[in-house]
């Protein structure tokens, strides 16, 4: 059974439309005795990144290059089936689903500006050297013949 969701809220600047996610109901395991063997509470949410046109095509690529392990044919599969009802699990695969994107939608971190040590920290270095150097030659045994 295929259906159609709401609209899911990425970011302020990423909004998914309805008509892009879809779901997906089957049975679960788990908990909920004998209703496990009727009711359709297990939920599959996917969402097509490679070819929604929701997406911006600089964020598409950097969300396709992050979720590359995750992807089938550019389409991202989300189960969920922890909760004995149906419309948990459909909440629970909706947030997870967008903490996903969330995540693979960031931008990359600052590059980091390479340093010169500082003049004190080299000149404990060598200090601390000149004293392991002290230690070790103090352990030697004299050569005097």
């Amino acid at each position: 059974m295929l259906n159609v969701v709401s609209e899911l809220v990425v970011s302020r600047a990423l909004v998914i439309p309805a008509g892009e996610l879809r779901e997906r109901f089957s049975r679960s395991s788990g908990p909920g005795g004998q209703g496990v063997n009727t009711a359709d509470s297990r939920v599959e949410l996917s969402f097509d990144v490679a070819g929604s046109p929701s997406i911006p095509d600089h964020l598409r690529e950097r969300m396709l290059a992050r979720l590359a392990g995750r992807l089938v044919d550019g389409v991202i599969t989300i189960a969920a089936s922890e909760h004995r009802a149906q419309l948990a699990n459909r909440a629970a695969a909706r947030e997870r689903l967008g903490r996903l994107l969330r995540q693979a939608a960031e931008p990359p971190p600052p590059s980091r500006r390479d340093t010169k040590p500082s003049r004190g920290s080299r000149e404990r270095r060598i200090t601390d050297k000149k004293r392991r150097s002290e230690t070790k030659r103090g352990r030697r045994i004299p050569r005097d013949y």
